[in-house]
C-alpha cells in the first residue's frame, strides 16, 4: 500500500468507472473548478493500480469522488457495489479516501452534450467518460459550495 501521497493539497480526482473504460476529472488546488483528464483504458489489474497510483501522486490528490450508479429511485444497484469493491481497492493501493457520489444522468447528459456539439461518433465515444467524471465533480462542488454558503449564513 503506498502511503504518503496524501499532500497538502485539497484536489479532488472524479472517476466515472467502467468496465472498459474510467474518465477522470480533477478539481483545482482550492477544490472550485473541474477539468477533464485523458479517459483511461483500463487493462490488468496490475496496470490499473499502477496508472491510478501514479495520477494520484502526479495530481497530489486528497480525495477520490467516485461515481456511484444507483438506480431511479435512488436505491444502490449492482454497479454501486462494484463502484464499492472498486472504491476499497482505490484506497488500499493510493492510501487515498474515496467518497461516493450519484452519477444518475451523468453519461446520458455528457453524450447529449457531445451530440449538440456536433463531434463525430468516434470522438464522442472517447469523450464521454471523460465529460461524466466533470460533470460528477462539478455537482458534488457545487453541492459542497452550496452548503458552505448555508452553514456561513446560518
Amino acid at each position: 500500500m503506498m502511503r504518503g501521497i496524501l499532500a497538502m493539497s485539497n484536489r479532488i480526482l472524479a472517476l466515472d468507472l467502467g468496465k472498459k473504460r474510467i474518465g477522470f476529472a480533477v478539481s483545482d488546488p482550492l477544490g472550485i473548478t473541474a477539468q477533464g483528464l485523458p479517459t483511461y483504458t483500463r487493462g490488468r489489474i496490475r496496470e490499473d493500480r499502477a496508472y491510478l497510483q501514479q495520477i494520484a501522486k502526479q495530481w497530489e490528490v486528497s480525495l477520490f469522488l467516485l461515481g456511484n450508479p444507483l438506480h431511479m429511485n435512488g436505491q444502490e444497484s449492482r454497479g454501486s457495489q462494484h463502484a464499492r469493491d472498486f472504491g476499497d481497492r482505490l484506497t488500499e493501493w493510493t492510501g487515498v479516501p474515496v467518497e461516493y457520489w450519484d452519477e444518475r444522468w451523468t453519461s446520458k447528459i455528457a453524450g447529449q452534450v457531445l451530440r449538440e456539439s456536433g463531434m463525430g461518433i468516434d470522438k464522442r465515444a472517447a469523450q464521454v467518460d471523460m465529460l461524466s467524471a466533470v460533470l460528477i465533480l462539478e455537482s458534488y462542488l457545487d453541492a459542497r459550495a452550496y452548503a458552505k454558503n448555508e452553514e456561513a449564513s446560518a
